[in-house]
Order: structure tokens, then sequence, then C-alpha cells
């Protein structure tokens, strides 16, 4: 099993009259990023959803929006400072007391003075709360993780078709090669009669020729080498796991034996297959870039 980078999950918890809703998304990225955008009253919780997260994920760029509602009548209540208003009483029968003024002051002034009365949100048991905000995570995460499953098997699925199509490519020019050889071989030998006027040819001067040239066409080792990447790429797809980057870097080294290929051919048919295998490779690296 593979998982694709780019997924998208939600779960919306509800308990009482309060509610949290998760929801995730994400795209391709070389490492874990993590962006989570929330209520500042949940800030506290942002390291346990962080190191909850990477249960679920490895690698990808992952946008996650939290919002909570508490529609709790009593969650917020009027807090009384009587100690303040001591003080303010104070200093207010001081003033009339050094003025010779009545001291009219009345509750209803008083309560309105700076820090009497103020509104106070009611704290929440923590516990209680990430246990109810974990549920909404967890959920969210696994609904992203299923979508990120199903995209991975798709590309796997493409990803394989297109090795064996690469395979093909490597095989013909795996049977072209001594062909190459022997019609050299033979265009040889017919130019330097055509050149001798059909005298004597020197057999051992042709087959010195054409060994060097076969020398220097020979791509043994790199069919050899990208026959082998092609199936460590396919064994690394049937087994899953998080293998984008091991896939990344098969194919920059397929990449590079199909160059060394195409520089060493004089041979048309097999310059195009070779040109063909590029092309394939440059697909199946893009593809690999989806892949956790």
């Amino acid at each position: 099993m593979i998982k694709s980078m780019t997924g998208f999950g939600r779960c919306e918890v509800t308990q009482g009259a309060r509610k949290v809703t998760v929801e995730m998304k994400s795209v391709n990225h070389r490492y874990l990023d993590v962006n989570i955008k929330m209520p500042k009253k949940l800030n506290f919780f942002e390291t346990a959803i962080r190191n909850e997260l990477k249960n679920y994920i490895q690698r990808g760029k992952v946008d996650i929006f939290i919002t909570y509602e508490d529609l709790t009548e009593s969650n917020v209540c009027v807090k009384y400072n009587k100690e303040l208003a001591a003080e303010y009483m104070k200093y207010l029968w001081q003033m009339a007391e050094d003025f010779s003024l009545d001291n009219d002051v009345r509750v209803s002034t008083l309560s309105r003075y700076p820090e009497v009365l103020t509104m106070e949100e009611q704290t929440v048991d923590e516990g209680e709360l990430w246990q109810f905000l974990e549920k909404a995570v967890r959920g969210a995460a696994e609904a992203f993780v299923e979508t990120r499953i199903k995209e991975g098997e798709n590309i796997r699925e493409d990803l394989l078709t297109k090795l064996e199509s690469m395979l093909s490519g490597v095989e013909f020019i795996e049977h072209r090669a001594p062909r190459i050889i022997t019609e050299y071989k033979q265009k040889l030998r017919d130019k330097v009669k055509e050149l001798m006027c059909d005298n004597q040819v020197d057999e051992t001067r042709i087959l010195t020729e054409v060994t060097l040239f076969a020398d220097k066409v020979c791509v043994d080792e790199e069919l050899v080498r990208l026959k082998s990447h092609i199936a460590t790429t396919k064994d690394n797809l049937k087994e899953g796991g998080s293998i984008g980057r091991k896939l990344d870097f098969l194919a920059q080294e397929m990449n590079r034996e199909a160059n060394t290929i195409l520089s060493k051919t004089t041979d048309l048919e097999t310059s195009n297959r070779a040109i063909e295998l590029k092309t394939e490779i440059e697909k199946v690296r893009e593809q690999i870039q989806n892949i956790e």
C-alpha cells in the first residue's frame, strides 16, 4: 500500500452544546510541513495535535482548519471585585472630606467603575476538551489517509504500467544491440571492397575496426543497471510504505542510464527508443513526486 501526498479529510464532532470541526488538505512537499489555523483558546493543544498527526502523515504540506463553537449558556460569568470597590469608596470618602462635598455615590455608579464588575469566561477542563478535540482530529486524519491511499493505489497502477512499457523499450535495445554490430561490419566490408575495387579485403583490419566500434557503442552495463532499477521500483511499489524519496532516487538513476545509452548509440532505431525511454522516465518522476 502506498499513499499519495494529496488528500482531504473532514470530521465534525458535537457534544452537548459544543461542536468542533476539523478539515485537512495537503499537497506535495519534500518534508512534513503542517500549518494549523484554529481559535486562540485551542492554541494550548497545538503540540498535541502535531504529535497525533505524525501517526498518520510522514510527508506533505498539510493545512488544517479547526473551528470550535460553545453555545453553553453558563460559559460566561460576572465577577465582583470587592477589594477594588472598597478602594474606590475609601478614596471617594477621602475626597468628600477633603473638599467638604457630599458623597452621593450609588451602587449603580460604583458598579461602572473600571474592573469592579468584569465578565469572565469560565475555565474549561483541558483534559475533557482535549478528548473532545482529539476525536475530531483523529476522524479527520483517518478520512484524510483514506483519500491518500485511494489516490496512491491509482498512482501505483499507473506507474506499474509505465514501468512495463519502459521494460519493453529496454528489451528492444538489448535485442537490437548485436544487430548494430553486424550491420556495421557488413557496411564496413562493403565500403572497403568498393574502395579497393573488389581486391581481397583484410578481414583482420575489418575485425579490429568492428571491435573498436563495438566497444564504443556497447551499452550492456547501462541496460543491466536500467533493468535492475526498473525491477527495484516495481518491487517497492508492490511492497508499499513511505517510498517516495527512494523512488525519486531510482528515477534519477534510470534517467542517467537512458542519457548514457542515447549518447553512445549511432543507430536511429535505438536512438528513438532511448528518447521514448527518457520521456517515460520523466512521466514516472512526475508521478513519483506525488508519493509519500
